[in-house]
This record gives C-alpha cells, sequence and structure tokens, in this order.
C-alpha cells in the first residue's frame, strides 16, 4: 500500500468514526483543512477560534464557497456555511487532532486530504430526492409515511442531520400553503430556532401556533404554555407514532384541553383528501397530491436550498 493509499485509509476512517458526512462537518473540514494548507501543520485548534470563541474561525458560506469554486463546484453547501452548527467546535477540534496526529507520523499531503473532502462534498450533493410511487391502492397516510420512513432512514447514517424533522416542518409548511395560500405562511430553515427569530413557533397563522417535532417532551409544552399565556392557540404537529408522548407531556402540564396534538400523516392526508374532492373529477387526488409536493420541493429550495430533501415521484 502506497503512502497516499494509507493516508486516503486513514481519512475514509475518520470521516466514519466521526460523522464527517453531511454539509456541516463537510464544511467544517474544508475550512481546517484550509487552514493547515495556510498555516502548517500541527495546528492549535484554541487559535482556529473567533475572538469571541463561539465559532470556528472563517467558517461562513463565503470561505467555503471559495474553496469549492476552485474545484469547480457552484452548488451551495450550506448557506451559513455550517457555522450555525452548535457542534462545530467540537467537530474541529476533532478534526484538528486527527490531522495532528498524521503530522506526528510524518509529512502530510494536504492537498490529497483536500480533494478528499471535495469527493465527500460530491457525494452528498449526489444523494437523490425522497421518492413517493403514486399508487391508487394505497392511502394518503401511507404516501406521508412512507416519504417520513424514508427520511428517518437516511437521518440513521447521517451523522446527526436531522432530516425526518427538516422534512417533517416543510410538509406542514406546504400543506398550510396548500390550505390558505402561499402568501399567508412564512417558511424559514429548520435549523432556525425559534427563539433566534422571535417566533411564537414554527409556523404562525392569526392566532394559531403550530409547533411541529419529531420528539416532543416537556420544553416544547412549556412554550405551548408560553404561547397560551400571551393569548395564542398552540399546535403540535408531530410523528404518529409520537402523539401519545405529546399528549401525555400535554397532560401532566395540565394543559390537555388547551393543546391540540396530531399526527403529521392525518394532518397532511385530510388536507388532501378535501384538495381532490374539491376538484370534483376523478383525477383530483393526484392532482392534489402533485400540487402538495410542487409546494414541498419549492419551499426546500427556496429555504434549504438542499435538493436532496425533496420529493419526486417514481412508478
Amino acid at each position: 500500500m502506497t503512502s497516499s493509499e494509507r493516508l486516503l485509509q486513514k481519512l475514509e476512517g475518520f470521516a466514519r468514526a466521526h460523522r464527517f458526512r453531511q454539509k456541516g462537518p463537510l464544511a467544517v473540514a474544508l475550512v481546517v483543512t484550509k487552514h493547515a494548507q495556510e498555516k502548517g501543520l500541527p495546528l492549535d485548534p484554541a487559535q482556529l477560534l473567533t475572538k469571541s470563541g463561539g465559532q470556528v474561525q472563517g467558517l461562513g458560506k463565503a470561505t467555503v464557497q471559495a474553496i469549492l469554486a476552485k474545484y469547480g463546484i457552484d452548488r451551495v453547501l450550506a448557506e451559513e456555511g455550517g457555522r450555525t452548527s452548535r457542534g462545530s467546535i467540537g467537530k474541529m477540534q476533532q478534526y484538528v487532532a486527527f490531522l495532528n496526529e498524521l503530522k506526528e507520523q510524518g509529512d502530510v499531503d494536504l492537498e490529497l486530504v483536500m480533494r478528499f473532502w471535495i469527493e465527500r462534498v460530491q457525494e452528498y450533493f449526489a444523494q437523490g430526492p425522497f421518492k413517493i410511487k403514486l399508487d391508487p391502492a394505497l392511502g394518503l397516510q401511507a404516501l406521508v409515511r412512507h416519504v417520513l420512513e424514508q427520511a428517518e432512514e437516511r437521518q440513521k447514517t447521517a451523522g446527526g442531520a436531522a432530516y425526518a424533522g427538516a422534512v417533517l416542518q416543510h410538509l406542514v409548511g406546504a400543506k398550510l400553503e396548500c390550505a390558505l395560500g402561499e402568501e399567508a405562511v412564512r417558511h424559514n430553515r429548520f435549523s432556525a430556532a425559534d427563539a433566534s427569530t422571535g417566533r411564537p413557533g414554527d409556523f404562525c397563522v392569526q392566532d394559531v401556533v403550530f409547533h411541529v417535532t419529531t420528539s416532543p417532551g416537556e420544553a416544547l409544552i412549556a412554550k405551548c404554555k408560553e404561547n397560551i399565556e400571551a393569548g395564542y392557540r398552540p399546535v403540535i404537529v408531530t410523528s404518529g407514532k409520537a402523539v401519545s408522548t405529546a399528549a401525555f407531556y400535554a397532560e401532566r402540564a395540565g394543559l390537555e384541553a388547551r393543546v391540540d396534538v396530531f399526527g403529521i400523516e392525518q394532518f397532511i392526508a385530510l388536507n388532501l383528501y378535501e384538495l381532490g374532492l374539491r376538484r370534483r373529477e376523478q383525477a383530483g387526488r393526484k392532482a392534489a397530491i402533485e400540487e402538495f409536493v410542487r409546494r414541498y420541493n419549492r419551499i426546500v429550495e427556496e429555504v434549504e436550498g438542499d435538493r436532496s430533501l425533496q420529493i419526486t415521484f417514481h412508478r
């Protein structure tokens, strides 16, 4: 085995062990490798933090895209370049320790290292969209569940990327658009926290606040209580299997009569049935599903920029 092959093997082992496969960690790897090329190894992780100590130095969209452009890639890896990820500093420290260990063993071909990460970025972009089959024998709840199952399966190997949560949020956003119109609904990136944006929940329509989550708990019920005190009507939308959990926490807080809880499958399926029946034609259900998916894909494109979250039809 050549020295280059050994280096690539170690990089692959590191990427697998520390889950450097998704956009946040990949952005960290690109920027830290660039620091290594400019400063040389070993690196001091403390010197790679901003003055405030709260972010990785240079970790932003402009820097990440400049690196990608050098290798002929113009697609956006992450709108914030991974800067908003809470785990970015930890990922940086892990990767710096790995690079420094490589340096202790001898010289490191940092251009080969960079090309390794560029290939991982290309693999990330090559991830296909989720698929649904317009099978007339299937109920609409089954179609929604199938998409969520794909997101959950991808999440298991995604190194912490919250695919299921993002899909859940934008499915609800598309459903609300179908029911109320595009102008009535404001969409945000899945990673944008309510507190930082001043929102009472994921969606707010008139006096109704929608909280969309895959894992309802006490913190969410506390938000619902705040909503009620502020004059809002809170609604929780979660996966079907988590409905009982949300209901349990609401009851324990004495809010079971003040908080409505819906499973995402029923929440969307009922609306699609209504939209399909409203068209007064046999193909109405199919047209309603296609319109729903079109809206969902447009939302994902606009607020996430990650086409692997989109949905496509297959035969």
